[in-house]
Parts: structure tokens; sequence; C-alpha cells
């Protein structure tokens, strides 16, 4: 009686178990919960840097910030960094303009592979070009690509 008991204990746990990963691994971007994972979404700098998705043709990993972003990109970054370098930085904690460079990279990669994408491409460039006037503007506009990186579908 009590070997018939754990048994469907163990079952049930299965089952649970079972279900908890086919719900944790449907989404794009899984909660932290009971099973937590560390998987970024596809829109993310780092699922970009990552290089475990093709970049778009119109924005290959080598191309400078200065050459995508324009000549006021290279006021605030070195002249030969690179967008993959952009999104793999990890020098971006309080850095504001570290975060930007970071974070529009990805949102201009997903502006041209991601269809409804809420940025097109020349949003994104002209919005890194008004950020880039202070700070604060770069601080604002940084934490508004995260958001849309993250909650990309």
């Amino acid at each position: 009686m009590e070997s018939s008991s754990m048994r469907m204990v163990l079952l049930g746990f299965l089952v649970f178990l079972a279900a908890a990963t086919f719900v944790s691994g449907s989404g794009q971007n899984p909660r932290p919960g009971f099973f937590y994972t560390r998987t970024r979404g596809r829109c993310t700098p780092q699922y970009w840097s990552s290089r475990r998705g093709s970049w778009p043709k119109m924005v290959p990993p080598k191309s400078t910030v200065e050459n995508v972003f324009g000549s006021r990109a290279f006021e605030r970054y070195r002249r030969d960094l690179t967008l993959l370098e952009a999104a793999a930085r990890d020098d971006d904690g309080e850095n504001a303009f570290a975060r930007l460079v970071k974070q529009s990279t990805a949102a201009l990669l997903n502006s041209y592979a991601r269809k409804g994408y809420p940025y097109a491409a020349w949003e994104v460039k002209t919005l890194v070009i008004q950020a880039l006037v202070s700070e604060r503007a770069a601080a604002v506009q940084a934490q508004k690509f995260l958001e849309a990186n993250e909650n990309c579908g």
C-alpha cells in the first residue's frame, strides 16, 4: 500500500515537472519563478553578441558604431568600436553612454530582423543621435531601448 502511494506521489511530481518544463520553454522570455532560467530573449544585446542568430546583412557585426550611427557617435565612443563589441559590452552599469550603445545596437538589429519591432531602423539611428547630447538623455533612451528589446517577441 505504501509503495503505491509513493508511486502516485512520484508520478504526480513527474507530471508537474513535465508541465512546468513545457510552460517555461514555450515563451521567448520566461519569467523567474520556481524553475528559474537565465535564457534571454532573441532581441537582447546578449543574444546578438552571442552570434547564435545571423545578423541582418544591412549591419554586419564588424560595422563600426561611428559608421552606423554617424559622426556624433565618435564624440562618445572609440572610432573602431564595432557593433559586435558594443552589444557585448559589460561596462554599462553606471555609464549611460555605454548602456545606450549596447541597447541601441540590439534595437537596430531588431529593427531589421524582427517583424513588428516598435522602432524602425531610421528611428533608432535618429534617437541615438538625439540621445548623445547628455548623460540624462542617453540614460532615458537606453532604458526605452532596453524595454523594447526585452519585450520583443
